[in-house]
Parts: structure tokens; sequence; C-alpha cells
């Protein structure tokens, strides 16, 4: 009986049906940026958003549940970036079947129900089937043998094959400790006609048998001995790769045959204009686009850091494949039409942004085609004449000054055979480093070496401290005692002094000990819970162990927090008003304004500000109280408070409730949100590819901008001699008056440069046949030195003219070579040599180019050269 084909959608669609059949919940699919899990740098398996379910910290309605998940396996530990392109089954993002058991059901239901799905379902050939089980699980195996009737000679018993107990491909641990169990995977027997051996023989790496599903039985708890004690509710956790099923259901061997991959390796070929569908980098661009794309859907923008910079790396890889086809000009966001075609059914997302993943990709790659061809010709030549190793210096360079990551120049000298000497670049990476600590004066370098006992903080609650002096540092030096002028970072046992951390700038203030004041110009960390106050001694002495009172700028401080409280409600109204894609890239808090950076790819229309205010000004008038809770990290979670992109949380986090805003937050807040007390976006713009950035101001700040733009609105007005309800009207007025006025000034100097042509057609002399002319026109603009010149042409037939103007200290050049001339003199080259003598250069095309210049003192001697410069071409 031969199998029946599948399409991928279909394949899709029959898995969900199928445990949905069988009590499963359908679980949408969780973004490839774990919401849950801040130590994860993407989403690799199905089972990432059922973690805490495993863990116990969380619960949910159901105990049964089944999923499509998107997963990416580009950086940290599971990375298969570099394997792309070269083999049949890598992936930088992928499709995982799963089915899930929460103390539900167990080993019997999960292996029964896979064969079923398999064999009766999809039609597989049970003889083309076998399974591997753990070595010590003969429950497992007697299920497969006993049970469902597989031969013995077709389940394979994997032992402790990496060094001691629990140690084997068959046996999967969560971590080194904690839930743990065997597994049992099934695999496909492509046919002897594929080179490779069953799983567990010395061949197994080939390719003829092919996992496709892996169920795995967590019902062990694994101490850090190492011993294990069972779980009090067993779980299952499988995952099967949709692109391996869908091959062996669409009758082909490689991911890449399949008709997912086969739109979208045909729209890359379209874009490429490679007709061979069979070449390797076709693979690359068709796997990347599905990444990249996902990934933009996600909010992971392109950076030089964590998950955009490995963003930015999948996307130059597959430009720089691109390139190798003969691409020189952007082409890879022109695939995500073709993308949202094939997956927009079952990812809505990716056709709901497709024009935002669109533009996201294409800035990225406008700005890397700007270095790519000279960053391609400084590696080949580095490459060339038999090199067999890119040095790792050039390796940094092509990274540092072309954005070139390692991975691509590896690609490259990998498909050469040769290698990157990647030492080298780590050595030339860290020098840079260490050369730019070395320039950087950072007043913390030194004061790093305290070595005394964490400061109490006081500051969430007190303003006024009495503290004693524990350190005392000049010059990053650690003293004993200071004296009057002297500048200095003083160390407390307590402080009310706040540290600038997560974008909230150090406070300021005093601390005194009778007529000895030292003055805090910022607070900043010598370490996570160790404050130093930067400043100076305005008056008598200060030294280690006295009693002094630590006082806080109670105006900057509450300015501050005004700032800082309203920067998490406009979060949120951004994210409401923008997209869930909206995600913090950086703040800076202070207490004139909030800075706040996100990532958005368009600029923030007027009517989009003015919702954005009217939704935080809404919260401030509720005037809700806020709320500040310290708990463990599961529990914040559990509480749906935002965690911020690349932030790296401890155990105990504080979670902090403003209006309607829920984020993790150690920094210092109003008390309630009417505190605030007015809102207003100053500025907005961009400032890197994908990242807008928002500045607003609150409370005194607001008044005083509103009160300035008032003032403005006034001066022009009585400027204008307008009410101010009239002002839009007299301005628009005195606009067409200027527009009138500057067409009838053109229209002037057009005449009076015409009429100096006029006259000027006359100096024009014979050289060797062509008419050569070299003059000024008083007055005349560009279009006028154009218009000119056009009408000289026409008049002296067979002719090589240059006009100047001169304004000021500006001179304007315009070249024109009639169409008969052109083969023996070129007007860019001819408006060049004028260029040249006045301070400047420009071109054109050959019967017309234009220049400027800036020493006009040059134009005579340069205009009575043209005949002899025209002569000696002719």
């Amino acid at each position: 009986m031969s199998t029946p084909t599948f399409s991928v959608a279909e394949i899709r669609k029959t898995f969900l049906d199928f445990f949905a059949s069988k009590g499963h919940t359908i679980v949408p699919s969780s973004p490839l940026v774990p919401g849950n899990d801040p130590t994860l740098m993407f989403t690799n398996s199905g089972m990432v958003q059922f973690k805490d379910v495993f863990l116990g910290t969380d619960k949910r309605p159901y105990t049964r549940a089944t999923s499509v998940q998107t997963c990416l396996r580009a950086g940290g530990k599971h990375n298969d970036l570099e394997n792309v392109g070269y083999t049949a089954r890598h992936h930088t993002f992928f499709e995982m079947l799963g089915n899930w058991s929460f103390g539900d059901y167990f080993k019997r239901e999960s292996l029964k129900w896979a064969w079923e799905l398999l064999t009766e379902v999809y039609k597989l050939p049970a003889d083309k089937l076998l399974a591997t089980v753990y070595e010590e699980d003969d429950e497992a195996y007697d299920i497969w043998t006993k049970e469902i009737g597989l031969p013995p000679e077709r389940v394979i018993r994997i032992g402790d094959n990496k060094g001691g107990r629990y140690k084997s491909d068959n046996f999967w641990m969560m971590a080194d400790t904690g839930p743990c169990g065997p597994c049992s995977e099934i695999f496909y027997d492509h046919g002897p006609h594929i080179a490779g051996g069953p799983p567990g023989s010395p061949d197994e790496d080939g390719d003829r048998f092919i996992e496709i599903w892996n169920n795995v039985f967590m019902q062990f708890d694994m101490a850090e001995d190492g011993s294990v004690k069972p779980l009090p509710a067993p779980c299952v956790d499988t995952g099967m790769g949709l692109e391996r099923l869908a091959a062996i259901l669409q009758h082909v061997h490689s991911n890449y045959e399949i008709d997912l991959f086969q739109a979208l390796i045909k729209a890359a070929a379209r874009e490429t204009h490679i007709d061979d569908l069979e070449t390797p980098s076709l693979k690359v661009i068709a796997d990347h686009i599905r990444a990249t794309a996902f990934l933009v859907a996600d909010g992971v923008i392109p950076s030089n850091e964590g998950r955009g910079y490995v963003q930015r790396r999948i996307i130059r890889r597959a430009i720089r494949h691109g390139y190798k086809l003969g691409q020189k000009t952007p082409f890879f966001h022109k695939l995500v039409k073709d993308l949202a075609a094939v997956m927009g059914d079952a990812y809505p997302k990716i056709r709901e942004q497709e024009a935002r993943i669109t533009e996201v990709l294409k800035v990225e790659e406008e700005r890397f085609f700007e270095t790519l061809a000279n960053g391609m010709d400084i590696l080949d030549s580095a490459l060339a004449g038999g090199a067999k190793v890119l040095p790792g210096d050039v390796a940094f360079k092509l990274h540092d000054t072309y954005g070139f990551p390692l991975d691509l120049s590896n690609d490259v000298a990998r498909e050469r055979g040769l290698s990157v000497d990647e030492a080298g670049f780590h050595a030339a990476m860290e020098q840079q480093k260490s050369q730019a600590r070395a320039a950087g004066k950072f007043k913390m370098d030194r004061a790093l070496e305290y070595t005394g006992a964490a400061n109490a903080f006081t500051g969430y609650t007190q303003l006024s401290e009495a503290a004693k002096v524990v350190a005392l540092y000049v010059d990053g030096s650690s003293v004993n005692a200071i004296e009057a002028g002297q500048t200095a970072v003083v160390v407390l046992d307590t402080t009310p002094f706040y540290a600038e951390s997560g974008g909230q700038v150090g406070d300021q203030g005093v601390i005194s000990a009778g007529a000895n004041r030292f003055v805090v110009e910022d607070t900043l960390r010598i370490k996570a819970d160790v404050f130093g106050h930067h400043g100076q001694l305005a008056a008598g002495s200060l030294k280690v162990g006295d009693a002094v009172q630590a006082e806080v700028d109670t105006a900057l401080r509450a300015a501050t927090m005004r700032n800082h409280s309203v920067t998490h409600i406009m979060h949120k109204a951004l994210r409401e008003v923008l997209g869930d894609h909206v995600q913090q890239k950086g703040s800076l808090v202070n207490a004139e304004r909030t800075r706040f950076d996100f990532a958005h790819n368009s600029p923030v229309t007027d009517a989009q500000k003015r919702e954005i205010e009217k939704r935080v000004n809404a919260e401030i008038l509720a005037n809700t109280g806020t709320g500040a809770r310290v708990m463990d990290i599961e529990s914040a979670q559990k509480t749906g408070a935002m965690m911020l992109f690349g932030e790296k949380y401890g155990e105990t986090v504080r979670v902090l409730d403003i209006g309607s805003s829920r984020e993790l937050c150690g920094g210092t807040h109003v008390q309630r949100t009417g505190d605030i007390g007015l809102f207003k976006v100053v500025a907005e713009g961009g400032v890197a590819a994908g990242v807008r950035r928002i500045e607003a101001v609150t409370g005194e700040n607001a008044l005083a901008y509103l009160q300035s733009l008032e003032s403005t609105v006034d001066e022009a007005a009585a400027t204008l001699k307008a009410p101010v309800a009239e002002l839009n009207h007299r301005i628009g007025g005195a606009l067409d008056q200027i527009k009138a006025l500057e067409k009838e000034l053109a229209q002037l100097k057009g005449k009076l440069a015409s009429s100096q042509g006029d006259e000027l057609a006359g100096q024009a002399v014979d050289v060797k046949g062509i008419k050569v002319l070299a003059a000024t026109l008083d007055g005349a603009d560009a279009k006028a030195l154009r218009d000119t010149m056009d009408k000289l042409k026409d008049k002296l037939g067979t002719a090589a003219i240059v006009l100047a103007a001169v304004d000021g200290d500006k001179v304007q050049l315009a070249a024109g070579v009639t169409k008969d001339s052109i083969g023996k003199v070129k007007a860019g080259e001819l408006v060049n040599f004028v260029a040249q003598q006045v301070g400047g250069k420009g071109g054109g095309k050959p019967d017309m180019a234009m220049a400027g210049g800036t020493n006009p003192a040059g134009l005579a001697q340069a205009l009575a050269g043209v005949q002899a410069w025209v002569a000696e071409r002719v």
C-alpha cells in the first residue's frame, strides 16, 4: 500500500485534530522569545511554554495539550545555523508537533497513539519504522514489542553512552537536577540505497535512519547527588519535526524538497534570477526568511547584542548567499509576501505584520549592502594565493568595520575548503575591548576593589538617613580621609540615595556632619549591593567611621520619580496603540524628562501620539495607588508582570503596579498616579534600524513646556498682527505670498539670463570646428544656468560651453556639450576642470554637467583656460 501524500498544511491540521479527538486541548504556538524564561534565548522546543507546568509552579485548566510550536535554534546552546544549507534536515527555524500529558496518561497511551497516528492516519508502512528505548526501560520495551507488535529486532535499547548513569541519548533531563526520565524515539528507514546504520550502530550518523518523533517520559526527580525518586505525577512530553515528517509523507528525502520549502526556494530563485532550484544558497535563503520574519513578528529587531544580534547574523548570512548568486541589490525582504502566502493561514501574525516585517528586513538589508562589496573584496584578497586560513585580524576587521559576523566569514571559508583563525579573531576583539577600557575614564573602575559589606538601601521610604562612612576613594584609590575641595566617592553603611539602574539616574543631595558638607553629584553602583556617592567635599573634612546625615535632593527625586512612573504607563500605552511587538530597547529617566527607546519600524503619527497622551493622562487622573511587591521570579511570572528584553533577573524580583501597568522594576516611584500631574510627549524619532525614541515630560516640566509653546504662539501671532485663533490662516496666506514672489523672482532671473545669453552667443570662439564659450551670468541660479545653456546650444550648433554664476562666496557652474561633440569633449570632465580651480567638484552626463565651488577669486582664470583645454582634446 502506497503512502498518501500530505501537504504541510494538512499535516498540521491532521496532527492537531487527531490529538483533539483524544481529549487534548489545542494550544497556540508561543512566541520565539520565551515569555516565562529570561534565561533562554529562544523557544527551541514545544515544551518551553509548559516548563512551569512540569516544574509544578503553574497550573492549567487542562491535563492534556497539543500544539504546533515554532522553534529557533540559531544562538546559545542550541545552534544549528552553521549547518543550514549543508545538510538535508538542519534549519534555523522549524515547527515542532507535540502532545503533552500533565499527570494524566503515560507511556502506554503515548506510544500507542504515536503508532496509531503514524501507521493508521498518516499510513506510514509499519515495516519502515523502528524505535529506541532507554536500556533500563523494560516497560516501554514491552509496550512496543508485546502490545504494539513491533518486532524485537526493530526496538533498540540505548544505554548510558555519555559517561555515567543517566547520560544517554534516551534519558532526558531538563537540567542537572529536577524532572527527568527515559524517552523513546521513533525512526523512519529511508532504505538501503541511503548510507547509514540504525541508532546505536557505529554509522548511525548516516541519513538512512531518520528520527521523526521523540516521546519523553518524565517520571523521576533527580537530586544533586545523582539519585532519582519517582515524581508524584509522571508527565509526557513529545516532539515531532514537521519538516522531517513532511519529507516522508511527500516521498522526498530532503526537507528542502517539501511543498512549503519549494515555494520559498522558487521565490528566492525569482529574486536572485537563478534557474537551478538545487542551488544550495537558495535553500539557505528559504530557511532564513522563515527565521527572520517570525523573529520580527515576535518583536526581535536586528541589533548588535543578544537576540537582535542573532537576528542580524541570520539576515546577513542570507544576504551573503544572495550576493554569492550575483544579487548586488536588496532582494531578501521581497520574500516576505511569499512566506505570508504559504504560512499566513497557520500563523496569522505573519500576514497581519507583512508590511512591517518587510520594512524591518529591507532597512537591515540596505545597511549591509552598503559595505558588503568592500568586505567581500577584502575577504577574497585574504583567501587568494593559496591561503589555507583566514587570519584572525582580517576576520575581526570584517566584523568590526564591515558588519561581517564571524560565522559569515566561517561560511565563506568553509565553501572554499578553508578555515578561520578564530583564536586570532577573539584576541583582536579582546585587544579592542582592552583599549576601549583603558581609554574610558570610568568613575567606578578602581573603586570596584571595595571588599566591605553591602549597604542597606532605605530610599524607597526615606529621603534622609543617619549613616556611617565605611569607605572613601579619591582617584579610585582608598583613603582614610578627605579635605575640602577634594572630589571623592563616599560609601555609607546605610543610604537613602538611589544608585543609577534600570534607566533611572542616581540621586543627588548632601552628606553632612555638622559643618562638614559633601555634595553628592551622582550615585552609582560599586557592586550590585554597594552604592557609591560621587561628588565633592564643599566644606570641612570627612573620614572613615564618621557619623553623618545623608539627605537626598527631594525636588530632583520627586521629578525623577514622576518621569520613571510615567514611563511604565507609557510603555503599556505604546503597546496598546502601536501593537504588541513594541518592546523596550533602552531608557533614561531623570528629573527633566523620560527618554524611552522601543522596537517599532515606522514613525509614530501625530494621531497615535495624541492617543498615547490621552491614555496615559487618563491613568494619571484615575489617581490609583502604586503597589510594590518583592517575590521570587516564578511567582512574579504568574502575576503576568512584564519582563523586559535582555534583562537579567535574580531569584527575587520587585513587581511594580502603576496604574494598569505591571512590570518588574527596582526603581523609585510615586505613591499615586495622580502625583505625576501631567504627561506630554515632546519628541519622537528613529535612533536605529527598527528602533524609535520617544521623549516626554511630566509635572512642572510639562507645565513649563506648554507655557513655552503658548509664548511661541503668542509671539508668532503678534508678528503677523493676527489673533491666535486666526494664526494658521494668516501663516497660510503669508506662505502663499512668499511662493508667488519666489516664482516671480525666478521668472525675472530667467529673463535676465536669457537676455544675457543672447548677448553671450556672439562671444563664442571657434576652436577646430567647435564653438567654445566660457562666461559669467550675473544673478543666475542653477535653473537659469541650465535653461540658458539649452538655448545657447541650440543657437551655436556645435559647441562646448561653460557658464558660471557667483553668489557671495559660492560659485555655481554648468557645462554643456552638443551631441555631435561629446565624442571629443565630455561635459563632466569640462566642468570638473573649471570646478577644481574654484575649490569644488561636480559631474553629470556627457552633454550636461553641474558643479559648485567656494573660491570665486579663481573663477576668471579658470574660465580663461577653457579654450585651451578644449583645443587639447579636439
